[in-house]
């Protein structure tokens, strides 16, 4: 994956824990967007490992 798509995410995780939902959900949108079909695998289990960093909470 990109460094570009992976800091989006990280920048929509951040969002998301600063209950900005809208602005969150429109950073990922457009880095998967931009995401070529080799990265989507990539993404996926990027936000699979991730899940804490958008919920805040620590596994």
């Amino acid at each position: 994956m990109r460094p570009s798509i992976e800091s989006a995410l990280r920048r929509s995780a951040e969002l998301t824990r600063n209950n900005q939902l809208v602005d969150a959900v429109n950073v990922a949108e457009a880095a998967i967007n931009r995401a070529t079909d080799d990265e989507h695998a990539e993404i996926q289990q990027w936000l699979n490992d991730h899940t804490d960093d958008f919920t805040g909470r620590e596994g």
